[in-house]
Parts: structure tokens; C-alpha cells; sequence
């Protein structure tokens, strides 16, 4: 009944869309950027539909000439293709919670060489990541190199070109894997990596342009969740950047990693290097201080200070660290805004390994 109702609204809205585009009826649903599509259309705009429970967008994106994409189960949503025309005539409809523009997501590769004490703890400790998994949602991972065998990465998950043998056209993920759990075999040794016993779920969200979008990166942090017994999943690895447009409480990326946490695993993401400034919040998956997703961030010149971290902690606001060269020729790790967390998620998966594992 519910779904015959939301179509005949979708119809109605469809015929009389000047009248609904000069009212803006649906600017509270739509996010910022799709508010100014809205009202002054440009074409087609590819969208994340946030649905109330037990809606379905099928017959609504139809009748508003859109396209359907994937299901997002994990925050209630939908990928659609839609007429900036349309937008607000979708908005408007009861069972609609929201829109937001799918919006590209970026990699970069960069090094990190900071010295962390990892030999140290694997040889003195005997923490070294195993009977972990972490999922690592990047460009993918190389199937013939020998740092990163199958006893590396138990699984490969093609969100773009849906291959099923493991490839990596950007490098971004490689480089990360092997950050996270390198076994050191080329190097003997000497670059193996932070948490080298844990094993790897590779996901794919990224193109050989190192470009991609939020609705795969949702999609994989969902394959994750569903897969996290399996593959015995703690820690999901977002190496990965897309601008801040709205609340945290309504970003659907922000939303997702919520949605892993709350399913017990450890989501640590790259927080980016250039901070907030009048129009610009930050990364997402963007979180205000203190919630639920630990992130760790760069800068990009030896002048600012590195900013740093939030940490979720059940007692008391938690800091780890803040630091900045004392001149220019003693900064050694640049742009590492995608690289940073990488060291982090490899020593919390030591110490999930642990007797009694670190509380999310």
C-alpha cells in the first residue's frame, strides 16, 4: 500500500515539476550541492537515496526517468541516476530521508617511513597481527607480488570492473596492504609490515585514476560487515578521501562506518592534510571529536603542525600525538595523508590480538 502511495506521489510530482522545482519543497532532504542543482538544473546528477524503512526507490526512480544503481543496505539507500529536474520532486516524497550526491573519492600514494617500534614489539611481544583480518577498501592489490601472497589476502572484491582475479591499475592499495601486512619477503625483511601475520580482505573501490565513488566505498564497508565472522574482519582501512558537504549525522559514508562499528569491527580513516577552514569540514568519513571513528591525519609542508586524531575512548578524550619538523630540512614524510592511519589499523591489529583486546 505504501509503495502504490510514494508512486502515485512520484507520478503526481513528475507532471507538475515546475510548480515543485519553484516551491523547493524538498531542500530539507536534498544535501548542499544538490540544493544548487535543484534549483538551477545542469543535467542528470548520480545520487545516494537514503529510504524510511520498508520503501522501495524501484518504481519511484522509474517514473522520475532516473536510473537505479545498487542497493545500500547497509544505510537504508539506493544509487540512482536522477534529472536535476526531478530532484526535488523526489525530495518531497514521504518516504524519502534523504539525498545526497555520490561524490568521487581519491587516493594518493605517498611514503611513510616513520620509525614506530614495530620490530621491537613483534620480536619482543610476539604481536604481530595474526588471526586478524583487516579489510583494506582501496584501488585493489597486485596478484604478483611477493610481499602479498594468498596467505596475505584470503579474499579480493572488485567493486569497479567486478574482476574476479586480484589487480591493482593505481598502486594506492598495494602500497597500503603492504604497509598493513607485508610480509617482507623482497626486502628480507627489512620492509615487512606494521602487522605482518594479519590477514587481508582487499576491496576495490578505485580506478586506475585512483577516482571512485562513495556508493562503492559504502558498498565494500558493507560486503565487509557481512563478511567480518568469515574473515574474522576487526579493522576496515580507509585510505580513501571525498569532501564534507553536510552533517555527520546524514553523510552516508559517515553513516556506514558507524554501521561497522556498531557491528563491533575497528574503522580508522585518513582525516587528510589540509584541516577545516570557512568551506572546506575536513574528509569524510567526517566525525566530531570523540565518536566513533579514530582518524589520523598529515600536513602537507614542514611549517603546520601535523593535526592529529580523534580517538574514540570510553573515559576521557584521548590525544595521541602532535608533531611538526623543527625545519625544513628535517621533514621527511609529506602529503601522507592517505598513509598515516596505515601504521595505526597494523598495531590495532596487534593488540586485537591481544588476551584482552583494546575496547572499541
Amino acid at each position: 500500500m505504501l509503495r502504490r502511495l510514494l508512486l502515485a506521489a512520484a507520478l503526481l510530482a513528475a507532471a507538475s515539476s515546475h510548480a515543485v522545482a519553484a516551491s523547493h519543497l524538498g531542500d530539507a532532504k536534498l544535501d548542499s550541492e544538490l540544493r544548487d542543482r535543484a534549483h538551477a538544473p545542469r543535467g542528470r546528477s548520480r545520487v545516494i537515496v537514503r529510504l524510511a524503512p520498508g520503501v522501495s526507490a524501484d518504481a519511484i526512480v522509474e517514473s522520475l526517468r532516473g536510473t537505479l544503481g545498487r542497493p545500500l543496505s547497509l544505510v537504508g539507500g539506493q544509487v540512482a541516476e536522477i534529472p536535476d529536474t526531478a530532484l526535488d520532486a523526489l525530495a518531497s516524497l514521504p518516504g524519502i530521508a534523504g539525498i545526497s550526491l555520490d561524490r568521487g573519492v581519491h587516493g594518493t600514494l605517498e611514503r611513510t617511513s616513520a620509525t614506530i617500534g614495530a620490530t621491537w614489539v613483534r620480536e619482543n611481544l610476539g604481536y604481530d597481527g595474526t588471526g586478524v583480518g583487516i579489510a583494506v577498501i582501496d584501488s585493489g592489490v597486485t596478484s604478483w607480488h611477493d610481499d602479498l601472497g594468498s596467505n596475505r589476502v584470503v579474499r579480493f572484491v572488485d567493486f569497479v570492473n567486478f574482476q574476479s582475479g586480484a589487480y591493482d591499475d593505481y598502486g594506492h592499495g598495494t602500497h597500503v596492504a603492504g604497509i598493513l601486512a607485508g610480509s617482507g619477503f623482497d626486502s628480507e625483511g627489512r620492509r615487512r609490515g606494521i602487522a605482518p601475520g594479519a590477514s587481508l580482505l582487499v576491496e576495490k573501490v578505485l580506478d586506475a585514476n585512483g577516482q571512485g565513488y562513495i556508493s562503492n566505498v559504502i558498498a565494500a564497508i558493507d560486503y565487509a560487515v557481512a563478511n567480518r565472522d568469515a574473515l574474522r574482519i576487526r579493522i576496515i582501512n580507509l585510505s580513501v578521501s571525498a569532501g564534507v558537504y553536510e552533517s555527520y549525522m546524514t553523510d552516508p559514508l559517515t553513516l556506514a562506518a558507524k554501521r561497522a562499528v556498531e557491528a563491533g569491527i575497528v574503522v580508522v580513516t585518513a582525516a587528510g592534510n589540509l584541516g577545516r577552514n570557512a568551506t572546506r569540514r575536513g574528509s569524510s568519513p567526517w566525525v566530531p571529536r570523540d565518536t566513533w571513528v579514530p582518524a589520523i591525519a598529515a600536513t602537507t609542508s614542514w611549517q603546520d603542525s601535523a593535526r592529529v586524531v580523534r580517538a574514540r575512548s570510553t573515559s576521557a578524550r584521548s590525544r595521541i600525538s602532535s608533531h611538526r619538523a623543527s625545519a625544513p630540512n628535517r621533514w621527511r614524510m609529506r602529503r601522507a595523508r592517505s598513509i598515516s592511519p596505515n601504521p595505526v589499523r597494523g598495531c590495532g591489529a596487534r593488540l586485537r590480538r591481544r588476551p584482552n583486546p583494546i575496547s572499541r
